[in-house]
Parts: structure tokens; C-alpha cells; sequence
């Protein structure tokens, strides 16, 4: 157990950051997986939706710090890179 006034403060601190990252990276994980369900549904437009929102909540994830900005950009595009497998799935599809 810390013994100083300085490092019980910063446990506390630190079990609060905690919390609240645990919360965005939450958030992150559901709407990726909204995604992912989307696309495999095959439906475009809900996952076109869910890909915005995703994206949405990946930004702020690392604009608060839960996430680096590199990371969080490699996750937007694996998941624009699904969306965009999809999209070139489908006129294939259509047009057989």
C-alpha cells in the first residue's frame, strides 16, 4: 500500500482514469462489432451507418487518450477496408 498523501492521490486518480476508460473502449468494441454484424448481414446501408459511427467514437477514443492515434487509425480503415469488400461483393453478386 502507498504510504505517501501524493501516491494514495494518484491511485485514486488512476483507478477513476480506469473507469473511464474502460467505459470508451466499451463504447469502441460495441460499435465495431455493429459493423462487423452489418457487413456480414450483407446490408450496405447499415453498415455504412454503423461504419460512420464507429469511426465517430474511434476518433474520440483517441482524442482522450484511450486509444493511440495510430491505432485508432488502423481501425477505421480495417473496417472501411470491410465495408469496401462488401460493396465490391455486391455488383459482382447483382450481376451474375
Amino acid at each position: 500500500m502507498a504510504h505517501s498523501l501524493s501516491a494514495r492521490k494518484r491511485i485514486r486518480q488512476a483507478e477513476k482514469r480506469r473507469l473511464r476508460n474502460r467505459a470508451v473502449r466499451t463504447r469502441v468494441r460495441t460499435a465495431t462489432k455493429k459493423v462487423l454484424q452489418a457487413v456480414a448481414s450483407g446490408d450496405r446501408e447499415s453498415a455504412a451507418m454503423a461504419l460512420r459511427i464507429a469511426q465517430s467514437v474511434i476518433d474520440r477514443a483517441a482524442k482522450r487518450g484511450v486509444l493511440h492515434p495510430r491505432a485508432a487509425a488502423r481501425r477505421k480503415a480495417r473496417l472501411a477496408r470491410r465495408l469496401g469488400q462488401l460493396e465490391a461483393a455486391a455488383p459482382q453478386a447483382s450481376a451474375s
